[in-house]
């Protein structure tokens, strides 16, 4: 037999050797491997029957209701928004508390901080937004921003700062040229010019485009002095 021959042979014989112990091991303990397998199986379908049966009916129901609070949202009736009115709405609290594991009922969650901010109710309005767990980077930055402008009505401007710089990072062209300036006013009034220098400056270089860049020189003359 050649050594080609010989090789093949090794690799067959290798290979017949893992079959049969693949086959052995099932052998053994195919009790096991199929009790696995069907939990498995009961795990998905279970998932399955939750997204299906449960979850997306809520959503369904959620993104009505949210419509309905939207329409005296945009009528700046932030009240009855939030609140609802016991008829047509139930309004974004109740939503964002009932359907609070949908989308619609997360949103809620925003649009009830929003409309508590708007109200003059900030404490509130603080804790409603930090349920806002959302992947729209502009939203997002917008709800972090908001609740750094609670904090400055209610006269924590240390911890307002840190909202307005955290909305910022998000490194958005609209929103952290907002929320930079915002945050070197605060500095400005904690009499803290270098930080708020650092923030004008940030806005100048990184963001010349934006609105806030127009007359950022006076706000940086200013802190110079």
């Amino acid at each position: 037999m050649s050594k080609k021959e010989e090789k093949k042979h090794d690799e067959l014989v290798n290979v017949e050797h893992a079959l049969n112990s693949t086959e052995a091991f099932i052998e053994k303990y195919q009790k096991q491997i199929l009790m696995g397998v069907g939990a498995i199986v009961l795990v998905v379908l279970v998932i399955l029957a939750f997204r299906n049966f449960y979850l997306q009916p809520r959503e369904v129901t959620a993104e009505n209701e949210m419509y309905k609070s939207q329409n005296f949202f945009a009528k700046d009736s932030f009240r009855l928004a939030v609140e609802g009115n016991g008829v047509e709405s139930i309004g974004f609290k109740e939503i964002s508390s009932e359907y609070s594991i949908t989308s619609s009922g997360k949103l809620a969650a925003a649009y009830a901080g929003i409309c508590y901010y708007r109200l003059g109710q900030y404490e509130k309005a603080i804790k409603y937004l930090s349920q806002f767990d959302g992947k729209d980077e502009y939203f997002s930055a917008s709800v972090i921003g908001l609740t750094g402008d609670c904090y400055v009505e209610l006269g924590d401007k240390t911890k307002a700062i840190g909202y307005f710089e955290k909305a910022a990072d998000k490194d958005n062209a609209v929103i952290s040229p907002v929320f930079l300036k915002k945050a070197g006013l605060v500095y400005e009034s904690l009499n803290q010019p270098e930080k708020a220098e650092k923030a004008y400056t940030t806005i100048k270089e990184k963001y010349p485009k934006s609105a806030e860049a127009a007359d950022i020189d006076k706000y940086l003359a200013r802190v110079q002095k």
